[in-house]
């Protein structure tokens, strides 16, 4: 036997690891994430919407129609408000009168001069003024024929009136026919008159062309004009009115009694703290002012009331849109019951599924605030046209009403989102084929 035959072979073998620290280490493995991506979600919400065009107009018209109202009424009643107010402004804030201050004695002459109306004319800011005076006529009465009918009444008490001609356009005298008398009328005494309506109405005058002409007691003055209204002294629309000239020629009216002054808007105050100076220099305190306090608060409960009225009718359309996108929303969740098993056995998570209807009634929202905003804008400009007025509306309420639609859409949305969310994906597939 030869060496190498004797020698013992050694054959090395590959041994197993011994222990577990021999083993090579596995990579750890990571939880798998959903395999859908946000702009998938963005893609699928809009895609919803158009699946079905008609729904979706539906939906936003209810949305169109609530912010629309809510932006127009709140237009509108500004706008009306507006109005409201310039008209306190033009009448209430713009009157002044004057008068002897009563001292309580007995007959006390009137401090108010001839001329007050040429005084107070001078004055900045006196758009028109004159002098109004009651006159006496020792109980005669009015006609318009010199003949006594017994069978009809023919005779009248009617209140006599001298006023100088600048207090026509102070109390903005509306004529029915004829005219007003002048300056040159009172300066000659001339016996011509203006009716009131109901004067006019009383005593059976409707027309001028005939010349018609009226007894006072023994008197007769020409009819030359008919008032149809007066914004102030209201008197005058059942009075007999004649020029002062004529009154102190024929009456011996020693002076007058009111003076009536028409200002320009926001100059009342001013004026009337300059009047009594200008009528009575030497004693300024015997002159009683009159100025009717701006109706601050009145203009603002005016505003505030038709504001909130129309807030609450705006608020009732928009609930009434907020309620058609959750109805909405409600049944598309519905009818897509099978999509929604499909999309979560894919990977969505329950955010994603919310996320895209939630999305969908806030695009609707959105869409039917803009919508809205333009039309409630467009009826604010429209009616005030209408009214031929300056149309008034807050810069900020156009931009802010997309955002209001925005909201609403989320808020609407947010039942239906989770309801969504929430169902299982077996379930879900089950219920949906």
């Amino acid at each position: 036997m030869s060496q190498t035959e004797s020698a013992p072979t050694v054959v090395a073998s590959a041994a197993a690891p011994s222990g577990p620290s021999d083993r090579p280490r596995q990579p750890a493995t990571k939880p798998s994430r959903p395999r859908v991506q946000w702009r998938d979600l963005a893609d699928e919400s809009i895609a919803g919407l158009f699946a079905r065009p008609a729904r979706a107009l539906l939906t936003v018209l209810g949305t169109v129609l609530g912010i629309a109202a809510l932006v127009g009424t709140l237009g509108i009643s500004r706008t009306q408000s507006n109005q409201i107010v310039g008209r306190f402004d033009a009448l209430a804030a713009t009157e002044v009168t004057a008068k002897t201050r009563d001292t309580g004695v007995p007959g006390q002459a009137s401090l108010i001069p001839w001329n007050a109306e040429a005084r107070v004319k001078r004055l900045n800011g006196v758009r028109a003024a004159g002098t109004i005076s009651a006159v006496n006529t020792s109980g005669a009465l009015t006609r318009t024929v010199p003949v006594n009918d017994p069978t009809n009444a023919t005779e009248f008490d009617l209140p006599l009136r001298a006023v100088s001609p600048g207090l026509f356009p102070a109390v903005r005298t509306r004529l029915r026919s004829g005219r007003v008398f002048d300056a040159g009328h009172s300066m000659r005494a001339d016996r011509v008159a203006v009716l009131g309506p109901g004067a006019a109405d009383r005593l059976g005058i409707t027309r001028l062309d005939n010349l018609p002409g009226i007894y006072v007691g023994d008197r007769v003055f020409q009819v030359i004009g008919i008032i149809d209204d007066v914004a102030r002294r209201a008197e005058l629309l059942d009075a007999i009115v004649i020029p002062e000239g004529t009154a102190r020629a024929l009456y011996r009216l020693k002076v007058p009694e009111r003076l009536q002054v028409d200002t320009a808007v926001g100059a009342a105050a001013l004026v009337a703290s300059q009047i009594a100076p200008v009528l009575n220099p030497n004693d300024p305190g015997r002159i009683e002012v009159a100025s009717p306090p701006e109706p601050k608060a009145t203009k603002a409960a005016v505003t505030g009331d038709l504001n909130r009225l129309f807030l609450v009718l705006g608020g009732i359309s928009l609930l009434i849109g907020a309620i058609g996108i959750a109805n909405v929303t409600l049944v598309s969740v519905i009818e897509r019951t099978g999509e929604i098993g499909l999309r979560r056995s894919l990977g969505a998570a329950r955010r994603h599924i919310a996320v895209q209807f939630l999305s969908e009634a806030a695009l609707t929202g959105l869409a039917g605030g803009i919508l809205g905003s333009s039309v409630g804008t467009l009826a604010t400009v429209l009616y005030g046209a209408s009214i031929k007025t300056t149309p008034v509306l807050d810069a900020r309420i156009p931009l802010l009403a997309p955002l209001l639609g925005l909201f609403t859409g989320v808020l609407a949305g947010l039942y239906p989102a989770v309801k969504a969310a929430n169902k299982q994906p077996v379930e879900a597939l089950r219920s949906g084929t």
